[in-house]
């Protein structure tokens, strides 16, 4: 009898356990299903970039990766010898849509949003971007770094005017005068590193309006259609793919074919486009979180932390004139985030009083119904 009670009494307990090691599956499944229903959604894989990438994690992201492009796309196309500027804009993005081809595959590409754009406008986007993209590492072939970052100095009020002219944006007075001296900060910081070729000047002028035009769209499309920045990115890469094939035989000398493909140039190559990818995806998640002028900006801080931290770290002597333009550069900086953190206050101190204007009629409505009730039930006791 006593061996009967025991062997019930761990089968009661075993049950116990299987029940509950079940139900702790379950509830492991249901979260885990809940969790790749968020990201497949357009609305839930949105709300996870917005907590994940805000403002600061994404300008800093796409810091950090622009820096180390720009050093190695410098360095493929003078040290390695690959004089394909756009051939190797057109390796970034075919790796890039390999990367996004995976993420597709194991279903972790987000869904572009219910009300898709209409073509017209990614094809427009997809355009921009391989002029930008493309028309870039011709310029950093032909031009000195400084000169590179110089022209991205007229992509600023390029911005400003036309988000004037097509969204009726307004720029206050303060942050216009922030950015003058953001701009009068980097031309002194450069001037004494404006190696350039006439034939790369003109291809840095022509680059200006693309590059514009690219942050807007890019901005705009993400904050007003609430697309995600790998959704969009999937869906304009092939147009990007196909008009950068079309600018090849214009723009690259002939001969990429032949190039010595040896383990180290493709490896720095490879490298290269890797950081690509990861530029795209940076930039499209600040652009996204923040607006086009602010992007502009962050590339001009770029510029002053790498001539600063050559001087502070390398012992580099780049001139009292340059370190006092980056110095001026900084300080404009400051002042335009500053401002932006200002109004972004603002806006979130009116977001909140409009909620609360909005809940209060309800609590006085709450608050008197629930007095009436109270002195009906009042009568009704006194009855």
């Amino acid at each position: 009898m006593l061996d009967l009670f025991v062997s019930r009494k761990i089968k009661k307990i075993l049950k116990r356990k299987d029940s509950d090691a079940g139900q702790r599956g379950k509830a492991l499944e249901n979260l885990r299903g809940s969790l790749f229903n968020e990201l497949r959604s357009s609305e839930g894989a949105r709300r996870q970039q917005q907590r994940l990438c805000g403002p600061t994690v994404a300008l800093t992201f796409n810091f950090l990766v622009a820096v180390g492009i720009i050093l190695t796309n410098k360095l493929v196309l003078g040290k390695v010898g690959f004089n394909f500027p756009i051939f190797l804009t057109f390796i970034h993005y075919v790796v890039s849509w390999f990367l996004m081809a995976v993420l597709k595959a194991f279903s972790l590409l987000p869904a572009p949003p219910t009300k898709s754009a209409r073509f017209s406008s990614l094809l427009a986007l997809g355009i921009v971007m391989s002029l930008s993209t493309g028309l870039a590492n011709v310029s950093l072939k032909y031009n000195s770094v400084g000169f590179y970052q110089m022209a991205k100095i007229a992509v600023t009020p390029s911005i400003v005017i036309a988000e004037f002219v097509f969204f009726k944006k307004r720029v206050s007075f303060q942050k216009v005068v922030a950015l003058c001296v953001v701009s009068i900060g980097v031309a002194v910081a450069t001037v004494t590193d404006l190696q350039f070729h006439f034939f790369g000047a003109c291809i840095a002028l022509a680059w200006i309006v693309p590059s514009a035009v690219n942050k807007i769209l890019w901005s705009n499309m993400q904050q007003q259609e609430k697309w995600t920045a790998l959704a969009l990115m999937w869906k304009t890469t092939p147009i990007t793919l196909f008009f950068l094939v079309m600018m090849m035989p214009w723009l690259d000398p002939p001969g990429a074919l032949s190039f010595d493909w040896n383990f180290n140039n493709t490896s720095a190559i490879l490298f290269s486009a890797i950081l690509g990818f990861l530029l795209q995806w940076s930039g499209a998640l600040a652009l996204g979180a923040t607006s086009a002028v602010t992007h502009v900006v962050l590339g001009q801080f770029k510029t002053c932390v790498i001539l600063l931290g050559g001087y502070f770290l390398f012992g580099s002597n780049p001139g009292r004139v340059s370190l006092c333009g980056a110095v001026t550069a900084l300080g404009g900086m400051s002042v335009y985030t500053y401002l932006n953190l200002v109004v972004s206050n603002q806006n979130t101190t009116r977001a909140s009083s409009k909620e609360t204007s909005f809940l209060l009629p309800k609590t006085k409505l709450s608050r008197e119904n629930g007095d009436h009730h109270e002195g009906y039930s009042d009568e009704a006791e006194s009855v």
